[in-house]
């Protein structure tokens, strides 16, 4: 195989590094971004630093690594991670496919978690759009991330998703890297997570063979994400509202370093990642003769069933769905302080809310609802 069919898209060899971090260091852009995020440490002893990295994974041990566990200690209340469903094995690498959450903390603190246990980090798949500056183009490379093309013609989206699947199947087949990949195209605003039939179309486009020998060699293994408190509820709220109000409504290059900047700095209260087992072994007992969309849906449903069954659910959850129905059917999942400190988190958020006409029972039933949402799917896959 031709890798240079990758070098458009692919993180960047350990040996560019060199040369890439000299262009950062140079971006008069990339030396602002860093001093507002390591305020106090002066730029040439973070030039220096960089040099000294020889490959991306010490990179990111020695950048990325302290700075997240850094965010997770300031705006959470704990990170957490239950492997047990996997064995700890760094020969094997798997496709995680997670619900989705934060455009940046779903995939670093998944890494930071696995670094922990003795694993290596995850290669992310990043849609160009988020790609606003050159800088972060080139430092999304040196962070392991392999880069989805968005704004394509039909024929181009075609031939970009083709090589990217091959890409990906060359990274888990080949070089023995996991990685990580969200259930969908953007983060489900309303926390309904639904595993796009798309998503899994496009894995299936490299590797030989049919589609469940091509999906078999993913090494798919569903993981569940569940943050306590999503700082981004009441900026989803909002495009709600604006959605439905403005006719082809779309965020604007602002909006995305908005939604960047809250999830990461925002309160998520308690973090929790739950790794569901390999899906091989279901894949292996499905019927090949199914046509390809009956083939897909059954695929997509099994990965939501897993991520589904393996939420952590706190409280808020609960009380949400509670305030949703107007009953306390939950009642004895929460106390009456939950229910408080819940409602006004709520009215909080409400408040910040922008909006010229704004809608306030529309509003707050679609912030109940993204914390309600995970509680009814979980209980509806462990009822499957």
């Amino acid at each position: 195989m031709n890798n240079m069919e990758f070098d458009e898209i692919r993180p960047y060899h350990d040996e560019e590094l060199p040369q890439v971090f000299e262009e950062l260091i140079a971006d008069p852009a990339f030396r602002q971004a860093a001093g507002a995020v390591v305020p106090g440490v002066p730029f040439d002893a973070l030039a220096q630093k960089m040099r000294a990295c020889k490959t991306k994974l010490e990179f990111q041990r020695v950048f990325c690594y302290e700075l997240l566990w850094k965010l997770a200690r300031e705006a959470a209340d704990g990170l957490t991670m239950d492997y047990t469903a996997l064995p700890v094995d760094p020969t094997t690498a798997y496709t995680y496919i997670s619900n989705h959450r934060d455009i940046i903390l779903d995939s670093g603190f998944l890494s930071i978690l696995l670094v922990d246990l003795g694993l290596d980090t995850v290669e992310i798949a990043i849609g160009d759009n988020l790609l606003i500056y050159p800088w972060i183009k080139k430092f999304v490379r040196v962070n392991k991330s392999f880069i989805v093309q968005r704004a394509l013609t039909m024929r181009q989206m075609l031939e970009s998703s083709a090589r990217m699947s091959r890409y990906m199947h060359y990274a888990i087949a080949r070089k023995r890297q996991s990685i990580w990949i969200a259930q969908r195209e953007g983060r489900a605003k309303d926390s309904n997570d639904r595993t796009q039939d798309s998503v899994l179309k496009m894995l299936a486009m490299g590797g030989e063979g049919d589609i469940i020998d091509r999906l078999m060699e993913m090494n798919i293994a569903p993981l569940a994400i569940s943050y306590e408190y999503d700082p981004c509820d009441y900026l989803k709220a909002q495009e709600f509202q604006q959605k439905r109000d403005i006719e082809g409504y779309k965020k604007s290059t602002a909006d995305d370093l908005l939604n960047m900047q809250t999830g990461l700095f925002g309160y998520k209260g308690r973090v929790h990642f739950q790794v569901a087992p390999c899906i091989n072994d279901e894949l292996a007992r499905l019927d090949r003769s199914l046509s390809k969309p009956e083939l897909f849906a059954r695929i997509s449903a099994l990965i939501d069933r897993r991520i589904h069954a393996n939420y952590r659910l706190y409280p808020n959850n609960y009380v949400a769905h509670d305030l949703l129905e107007g009953n306390d059917s939950f009642a004895s999942h929460y106390t009456a302080d939950d229910r408080q400190r819940f409602t006004a988190y709520i009215d909080r958020q409400l408040e910040r809310i922008a909006l010229p006409g704004k809608d306030l029972p529309f509003l707050r039933e679609k912030l109940l609802l993204m914390y309600a949402n995970p509680l009814k799917n979980h209980l509806a896959a462990l009822k499957g």
